[in-house]
């Protein structure tokens, strides 16, 4: 098969990064693949997941268990399609979507894709929020504000590396799972009746509501544009033998995270059908009732402060996957890239602020409300992510021999129909009450507006592939590779120089003379930062002044000497500033400045130049590194 080289990728700060030892054993290939589906599994054990869990388990026992068993196993193969789609191909599920549908429609996933994650992490900071209020007592509003502070908490773990990721999610899901496994412990369950668990029942209609719950709240969207990305931190080589290699290890990596993603929620099922179920407290539909029943009814305080804690990592777990999945959905769509920082600062705080007003104006109480919110939009998005992945995986133009059989395509658009079809019952049953109730015309009719426009979304999407042509074109982040037909060669008639008077400046002149040569005129700068030249500027003449201007006139007598021209000006107050003043003044072409490597604290003290600088002037900033 033809693989297509591409200059742009996914994550590019990890892509490839993670490297396959594919001449060692055995053992050790298969641990270099493991990974990315723990990140994907966190998705699948969000406190999102934890409201339906227990009230599945609160209502009916442990009745609804396969319920859970199939949510899993359509997860399975929703999530091996979208591995296969990242390592056979090269491209995450974003970029596929730009190159495969019209940039309306493009923009329009892109859109439902954004409101996906925000809702995603909406449920995460409401989760962490009651955790962190479960565990400290602090108002639910003040534990809101907090989950603001783990913004850079990715950016951190994204500069030790992909693997350093991987193993702090890890540690987290490995919390939350020694969690369960004590309230399971304490609680004790009959492991017989949790057996019959797994047998297909429906006690009732209210059942049947709640089993689509669990399934919309188990396949979540944004899970199939980060796993589609995060199998191409893996170096491989781009060869058919070893690309199905990497399709085996991966599904295996895929299957046991997502075992142990069902293992949890299972528990939290059990854990609720033991305490509550055979307690007579059906009612419990909400995590923060389930904390307050869990030590009377264990007849232990440690089991409400072991949930509490569980609580809180899955909320911390998932956001760091939500962020990942936020950069790659925005990456691929649009090719826009911006700073990580700014981008999680915006994911976070479109999910700050509804929450923050609900609870500001209706109260804690609403929280739980907000909550089962967040996975009705979530539910709404899942169409216009499996539907795509399906189509791209089914393509022989672009997948060659790693297409899916038959069989595969078979459940898999059974599975996208049996989604999609739940997801909008629930949304119709959700909305149902709302639409029952006398007034609100104009939201009425604004939400039928939205529902008639993403239907016919949702079969253009369906359709498209089949009646136009797949991919629809395939473009990097910076566009088409330019054809380089001539190259001009710029000439520097005046080229600046910023001097510290340092061991340094011999090199910053020997890179200035390599762009300028003997035809260029040499403007040395150096910046005055005595006590003096601050408070009198110009008018400054002491004498760190004179000695200064006194070296900067050496400097340019030894340029002449080698039949350089040069001149020299003092600048004073504001490093930055007088460097791009000078700049300007002198209508220099090109700035060479050099750069220490501060960092931080350093910046803090010495001052950032360099960046201040740079995005001043409109000229070519040669940075030499000391």
């Amino acid at each position: 098969m033809k693989q297509t080289e591409y200059k742009d990728v996914s994550l590019s700060e990890v892509h490839g990064t993670v490297e396959v030892n594919q001449n060692g054993s055995r053992w050790k290939q298969v641990f270099s693949f493991f990974g990315p589906a723990y990140l994907v599994s966190v998705g699948y054990m969000d406190p999102g997941n934890w409201a339906t869990d227990i009230a599945g388990g609160s209502q009916f026992g442990y009745a609804l268990l396969w319920v859970l068993l199939m949510s899993n196993l359509m997860a399975l193969l929703l999530q091996s399609l979208s591995a296969r789609l990242g390592i056979v191909r090269g491209r995450d599920l974003a970029q596929a979507n730009r190159e495969a549908y019209p940039k309306p429609i493009n923009f329009c996933l892109y859109i439902l894709a954004e409101v996906a994650i925000t809702a995603c992490d909406l449920a995460e900071v409401l989760g962490m929020a009651i955790g962190i209020q479960l565990l400290t007592g602090l108002p639910l509003i003040y534990g809101v504000i907090i989950t603001a502070l783990d913004t850079f908490l990715l950016l951190t773990l994204q500069k030790l590396g992909m693997r350093k990721i991987e193993m702090f999610i890890l540690g987290l899901i490995a919390v939350i799972g020694i969690s369960f496994l004590l309230e399971i412990l304490m609680a004790r369950p009959h492991f017989g009746e949790i057996s019959r668990g797994l047998i297909p029942t429906l006690p009732n209609s209210a059942a049947l509501y709640i089993a689509i719950g669990i399934i919309g709240a188990t396949v979540m969207p944004h899970n199939l544009y980060l796993h589609s990305a995060l199998v191409q931190t893996r170096k491989i080589k781009r060869e058919e033998s070893f690309i199905r290699k990497a399709l085996k290890l991966n599904f295996l990596d895929s299957s046991i995270a997502l075992n142990m993603a069902f293992l949890v929620n299972a528990a939290i099922l059990i854990l609720a059908g033991a305490v509550f179920f055979k307690s007579g407290h059906a009612e419990v539909a909400s995590i923060r009732e389930a904390h307050e029943l869990l030590s009377p009814l264990l007849g232990s305080k440690i089991a409400s402060v072991v949930f509490a804690v569980a609580l809180i990592a899955a909320g911390q777990s998932s956001t760091v996957t939500g962020t990942l999945a936020g950069q790659i959905i925005m990456e691929g769509h649009l090719h826009l890239r911006i700073n990580p920082i700014l981008r999680r600062l915006i994911t976070r705080m479109l999910a700050i602020i509804p929450a923050v007003i609900v609870i500001g104006i209706a109260g804690e109480q609403q929280v739980d409300q907000l909550l089962v919110l967040s996975q009705v939009i979530l539910s709404l998005q899942l169409g216009f992510a499996v539907i795509p992945l399906i189509h791209f995986v089914s393509n022989k133009r672009t997948m060659g021999k790693f297409t899916i059989n038959k069989i595969t395509k078979f459940f898999a658009w059974t599975i996208a129909s049996l989604l999609v079809f739940l997801n909008m019952k629930l949304v119709i049953e959700e909305g149902g009450t709302f639409f029952s109730q006398p007034g609100n015309g104009i939201w009425k009719i604004l939400l039928t507006v939205v529902a008639l426009a993403a239907i016919t979304l949702l079969l253009y999407v369906f359709i498209h592939p089949w009646v136009g042509k797949l991919p629809h074109t395939e473009t990097a982040m910076h566009g088409k590779e330019p054809i380089i037909t001539r190259l001009e060669i710029p000439k520097f008639r005046k080229i600046a120089i910023a001097l510290d008077f340092s061991r340094h400046d011999e090199k910053l002149l020997a890179f200035a003379i390599g762009q300028g040569g003997t035809e260029s005129t040499y403007i040395l700068i150096h910046i005055v930062e005595s006590a003096s030249a601050r408070m009198l500027g110009k008018q400054s003449d002491d004498l760190e002044t004179r000695n200064d201007q006194e070296r900067l006139d050496k400097y340019q007598e030894t340029l002449e000497a080698g039949e350089f021209k040069a001149i020299t000006r003092l600048g004073y107050i504001n490093r930055s500033r007088e460097i791009v003043r000078i700049v300007r003044e002198e209508q220099a072409e090109m700035l060479v400045i050099g750069a220490h490597g501060h960092t931080g604290l350093k910046d803090f003290i010495y001052g950032e130049t360099v960046n201040t600088v740079r995005h001043e002037l409109r000229i070519p900033v040669l940075i030499v590194n000391l």
